[in-house]
């Protein structure tokens, strides 16, 4: 687990989880993806499979173009739209 971004509203963090045996043989089956939280909705979303590529080819665009943290932020937004899970604290 790493986390990639903190902003004031949203926490990025990629989880890589190896896929065993199977992803030995062949490292694209290893499982793994992004999870997002949205700090004020208090809501997260775990991305994985296309959507995680998506995402990741996404943020790789608006680093190579000059990242700011609106620009990052605004392109976070558009995924946990979709969140419907609710962050709880233990």
């Amino acid at each position: 687990m790493q986390m990639l971004y903190d902003s004031r509203q949203y926490v990025v963090v990629a989880i890589e989880v190896p896929g065993g045996v199977e992803a030995e043989a062949a490292p694209a089956l290893s499982r793994g993806g992004y999870e997002i939280v949205d700090k004020f909705a208090r809501k997260e979303i775990f991305l994985q499979g296309m959507l995680a590529q998506q995402f990741q080819e996404g943020v790789q665009r608006i680093v190579e173009g000059g990242p700011t943290e609106e620009a990052m932020d605004e392109f976070i937004a558009r995924y946990t739209a979709l969140a419907q899970q609710p962050v709880i604290m233990h």
